[in-house]
């Protein structure tokens, strides 16, 4: 029997042992799925307090259900660890690893690296090796491949497989989980994609589409992150004209978007956030230009997204400036500091950068998250407040909504009688709005 029937045998009979790399956002999702669907697993991270958490069933990812957690722990299907000698004892591995971008907006991938260094040591014949983790498309065969061969003795394609599959998250969504989404496989060799199919067939419910190459799939998951940055680029940029026409952009869209087809609605906002879609258009143009080419619509879109945090920083003193007062010395409350609404992710959040700008400008800024009690800014930790109430909000010269968070009573921030900037224009139904300005 081959390497190929061997690992499809073991995947039918669930006897495959599976790990992950990288306990995060990703990787605790992944791996509690793949316990779930009964096969044994080992996550892997560097952090020991993760590993700690893990193994005590304690759960710390807002897509992971605790008693699924705790459950597969405690019947011995779900193990973590921070020492890599134990990938011997496992069949498959997932890299889940970050890929930020460095001081320069270069691509980081120094998690992945490391990672593939740890692997190839203990890497045994026999063995699938998936990452997950996004990147520019050829990291799988330009930089993985080299690493795991030459650390482990192993031939690609022979000895043991490897391809790639970008991790589709979208943290806080009450329909799309890692479970139900839709999956790309990308491998070198047809065997390769054909076994790393079938795990993935095995563990999640979505669909597995197979693609030719893990450079495919590598751009797949690129082209993903980047058509949203493109269309939210356009869409700010319309913003900002409409703002000088005396136009309510939020209106035109809500009018566009009643087209049955052709149009998409994209909405504006005070900047980008999260690990993906700020991030990823910048690993696609630093790899461009590996060619000679410039990606010039690509990095339009990205400087307008990032000068949104300023522009936004602008208006409010513009809305101070109305009431007499002045941006410097002023007291402003941000509503929100998670780069989405109802998570507890403030990952490139652009309220940090709204916060940034403000300060910068003189302006005294304090916070109200119901997710996120404290976070990092420029380094220290900073408190949010405990409670949102009418006369705490009656103590700031502005209140500006930077996430549309829906457990927050925003009647009650319009009635507070203060100046609000609705940057997420969740305030739309408040039929008051003589003190309410939107993005």
């Amino acid at each position: 029997m081959g390497m190929k029937e061997e690992l499809i045998q073991k995947i039918n009979d669930k006897s495959l042992r599976m790990g992950v790399c990288g306990l995060g956002y990703v990787g605790l999702p992944l791996a509690v799925d793949k316990a779930k669907h009964g096969f044994r697993t080992i996550g892997f991270d560097i952090q020991q307090k993760k590993v700690d958490m893990v193994n005590a069933g304690e759960n710390y990812i807002g897509d992971v259900v605790d008693a699924d957690l705790r459950g597969l722990v405690k019947a011995g299907m779900l193990r973590a660890t921070s020492d890599f000698s134990f990938v011997k004892d496992v069949d498959f591995i997932a890299v889940c690893v970050p890929t930020p971008l460095d001081s320069h907006q270069q691509p980081d991938i120094s998690y992945v690296r490391s990672s593939a260094q740890e692997i190839a040591r203990h890497l045994k014949r026999g063995s699938i090796v998936v990452l997950e983790s996004t990147t520019y498309p050829g990291t799988t065969e330009e930089l993985l491949r080299p690493i795991l061969e030459e650390g482990s003795g192993l031939k690609c394609g022979e000895d043991f497989y490897l391809g790639f599959s970008p991790e589709r998250v979208d943290p806080g969504n009450l329909i799309y989980k890692t479970s139900n989404t839709p999956k790309v496989v990308g491998a070198i060799g047809s065997d390769a994609a054909e076994v790393i199919s079938a795990v993935y067939s095995a563990v999640l419910d979505g669909e597995v589409h197979t693609v030719s190459s893990p450079a495919v799939a590598e751009m797949e998951k690129i082209l993903e992150n980047t058509y949203r940055n493109v269309n939210i680029g356009l869409i700010n940029e319309l913003t900002i004209l409409c703002n000088k026409m005396g136009i309510n952009v939020w209106e035109v869209i809500d009018a566009a978007k009643t087209k049955p087809y052709g149009f998409q609605p994209f909405y504006p906002g005070p900047g980008l956030g999260g690990h993906c879609i700020p991030l990823d258009p910048y690993y696609l143009s630093w790899k461009a230009r590996e060619y000679g080419f410039h990606t010039s619509m690509i990095e339009s879109s990205m400087m307008i997204n990032d000068r949104m945090p300023e522009y936004t920083a602008e208006r409010a003193g513009r809305i101070l400036n109305r009431e007499k007062k002045a941006l410097n010395g002023a007291r402003i409350l941000l509503l929100g500091v998670a780069y989405k609404q109802d998570i507890d992710d403030s990952r490139e959040s652009p309220a940090l950068r709204v916060m940034e700008e403000l300060v910068r400008r003189g302006a005294q800024v304090d916070y109200y998250d119901p997710y996120i009690s404290r976070c990092l800014y420029r380094g220290e930790w900073r408190q949010g407040l405990e409670a949102l109430t009418a006369k705490a909000l009656r103590g700031y010269d502005l209140a500006i909504v930077t996430t549309a968070h829906s457990c927050v009573d925003y009647k009650m921030v319009a009635e507070a009688g203060i100046p609000v900037f609705d940057c997420k224009n969740v305030m739309k139904s408040i039929e008051s709005r003589a003190n309410i300005e939107v993005l």
